[in-house]
C-alpha cells in the first residue's frame, strides 16, 4: 500500500514537473518565435518591410558584424557618419526605405527616420508612446533619473532642474568657467608645441565645470565618480547588441555583470558621501538649508516636508547620475567636434574669433552678451547636426495605435534615428554631409522651413531637455 502511495506521489510530481517545463517551453517559444512571426506578418501586410527575423538573436549579429567590419578600417575625414557609426540603418532605409522593421532579440522595432512620423510621436499628448524602459547595464549607468523617469516624477525633476539651470542661476557660475578654461589653456602654452588630445582635455574641463555648477565641488573630488561612470558607460557599449535570456542572470554572472554591481555600489557610495559632506558643510550656514545649485535644490526636495515635493534618496542619486553622465559626455562630444571643425574650417574659425572680439573685446564673456554670439550659434547648431550627442530615441508603444497609414501593435519599440533625420539629403539638401554653418543663418526654423522637429537636437535642448543654458555658457 505504502509502495502505491509512494509511485501515485511520484507520478503526480513527475506529472507536475512536466506539466510545469512544457507550459514554459511554450511561453518561450511564443515569446521567440510566434509573436515575432505574427507581428512581421503584420507589418509587411501593411507594406512596412525590414531584415527577415532570425531565431532568438533577431537582427542583433548582422548589427554587430556591420559595425565590426566598419570599425576595422581607418575612418576617412568625412562627416557622412550615418554610414560609420550606424551602418545598418544605413543600407536597411537603402534597401527597404525610410522606415523599417527590424528586431533586437525577440523584441520588434520599427525604425523611423521619416520627419512626420518623427513629429507624430514625439507631440503625442495621450501617453501612447512612453519612454522605453531600460534595463541591466544601461539601468545602472543612468539611473531613473530625468532623462528615463515619466509621469508626475519627471514634472518634479523637471522643475528642479529648471530651476537649477536657469540662465540667471548660472550667472554666478560663469566666473568660475572662466577660470577653469584659463587654466587649461596656460597650461598649454607651458607645455610648448606638442600634440594634445583635446577629447581628454575637454572631459576633465566639463567635468570640472560640471563639479562647480551643479555640485559645488572640484573636479578632483569628484574624478573618482567620473571614472567609475566611465567603465560602467564601456560595460554598456560592448553589451549593446547582445541579447540574453530572461532569468539567466540570476543563476549565472558574466564578468560584466560582476563588474558593473561592484561599480554600481562605488558609485552609489561616493555620491552618499558627497551628499553627506554637503549636508553637514551647509546646514545652517545659508538662508535655503543647503544651497541654490543643482545638488542643493535635490537635497531640499530630499528633506521636503510636503509629499508631493519629496523625493527619495534613490531619486536624488538618479539624478545625480543622470546629470553626470548625460550632461558630461554630450558636452565633451559637442566641444571636440566643433573644435575640429574650427581647425578644420578657418575661415569659420576667424568669423568666430573677430564677433567674438567685437562683442567682449579684450573682457571676459558675460551671460548677457551670449546670445549676441550669432556666428558661434550657427557654428554649434550644424556640428549638432552633423554630430548630435543622441543618435537615437526609443519609445514603447503602449497600446494598439495608428501612426500615419499604419496601425502598430502593442508591446512594439520604436527607434527615432536622430542622425538619419540629420543627415537627409531631402531634408538638409545634397550638402547634407558637409560643414555649412550658412545654412543656420536665419535660425532653426528657417533651416528646417519652420519644421523644427526635423533638427532633434534643438527641439529636445529647448523644450525637453534641461540644462541647455549651462552647455551654452560652456560652449
Amino acid at each position: 500500500m505504502a509502495v502505491a502511495v509512494m509511485e501515485a506521489l511520484m507520478i503526480f510530481i513527475v506529472s507536475c514537473l512536466c506539466v510545469f517545463l512544457i507550459l514554459h517551453l511554450i511561453k518561450f517559444f511564443n515569446k521567440v518565435w510566434w509573436n515575432p512571426i505574427r507581428i512581421q506578418s503584420a507589418m509587411r501586410a501593411q507594406g512596412m518591410k525590414g531584415p527577415p527575423y532570425r531565431f532568438l538573436h533577431g537582427n542583433t549579429k548582422e548589427i554587430y558584424n556591420m559595425r565590426s567590419e566598419i570599425m576595422s578600417s581607418p575612418m576617412e575625414l568625412s562627416h557622412q557618419m550615418l554610414a560609420r557609426i550606424q551602418p545598418h540603418v544605413y543600407s536597411w532605409i537603402k534597401l527597404y526605405g525610410m522606415n523599417f522593421l527590424s528586431w533586437y532579440g525577440p523584441q520588434a522595432q520599427l525604425v523611423i527616420t521619416e520627419p512626420e512620423l518623427i513629429k507624430e510621436v514625439l507631440s503625442n499628448k495621450d501617453g501612447a508612446y512612453p519612454k522605453s524602459v531600460i534595463q541591466n547595464y544601461a539601468e545602472k549607468l543612468l539611473g531613473d533619473g530625468l532623462v528615463l523617469s515619466q509621469g508626475k516624477k519627471w514634472l518634479k525633476m523637471r522643475k528642479l532642474a529648471i530651476h537649477a539651470f536657469h540662465a540667471e542661476s548660472l550667472k554666478g557660475t560663469i566666473p568660475a568657467m572662466i577660470v577653469s578654461v584659463e587654466t587649461m589653456l596656460d597650461r598649454w602654452r607651458q607645455e610648448g608645441v606638442k600634440e594634445i588630445e583635446v577629447f581628454q582635455e575637454f572631459k576633465v574641463l566639463t567635468s570640472e565645470i560640471i563639479s562647480r555648477a551643479a555640485f559645488r565641488s572640484s573636479y578632483l573630488e569628484g574624478k573618482n565618480i567620473f571614472d567609475m561612470l566611465t567603465r560602467m558607460a564601456l560595460i554598456v557599449g560592448r553589451n549593446n547588441y547582445k541579447v540574453g535570456i530572461s532569468g539567466i542572470k540570476k543563476f549565472f554572472k558574466t564578468r560584466d555583470d560582476i563588474e558593473s554591481e561592484k561599480l554600481d555600489r562605488g558609485i552609489r557610495d561616493c555620491m552618499l558621501k558627497v551628499i553627506k559632506r554637503r549636508e553637514e558643510v551647509m546646514m545652517g550656514t545659508e538662508p535655503d538649508g543647503y544651497g541654490s545649485d543643482f545638488l542643493g535644490l535635490l537635497l531640499k526636495a530630499y528633506h521636503e516636508n510636503d509629499k508631493t515635493k519629496k523625493i527619495s534618496i534613490d531619486d536624488l542619486i538618479d539624478e545625480c547620475k543622470t546629470f553626470y553622465v548625460a550632461g558630461h559626455e554630450t558636452t565633451t562630444s559637442s566641444l571636440t567636434w566643433t573644435l575640429l571643425f574650427l581647425a578644420i574650417h578657418t575661415d569659420w574659425q576667424n568669423r568666430a574669433r573677430e564677433e567674438v572680439l567685437q562683442i567682449f573685446g579684450q573682457k571676459n564673456p558675460c551671460p548677457d552678451s551670449i546670445g549676441r554670439l550669432k556666428t558661434m550659434t550657427m557654428i554649434v547648431n550644424e556640428s549638432l547636426r552633423l554630430y548630435p550627442p543622441v543618435f537615437n530615441l526609443t519609445r514603447e508603444v503602449k497600446r494598439e495605435v495608428k501612426l500615419g497609414k499604419l496601425i502598430v501593435p502593442a508591446k512594439m519599440t520604436i527607434c527615432l534615428s536622430v542622425l538619419a533625420l540629420h543627415n537627409n539629403p531631402q531634408i538638409w539638401g545634397e550638402d547634407a554631409h558637409l560643414f555649412k554653418p550658412e545654412r543656420f543663418a536665419g535660425g532653426v526654423a528657417e533651416a528646417t522651413k519652420e519644421q523644427c522637429h526635423r533638427f532633434s537636437s534643438i527641439r529636445l535642448g529647448t523644450s525637453k531637455l534641461c540644462g541647455l543654458e549651462l552647455r551654452t555658457f560652456r560652449n
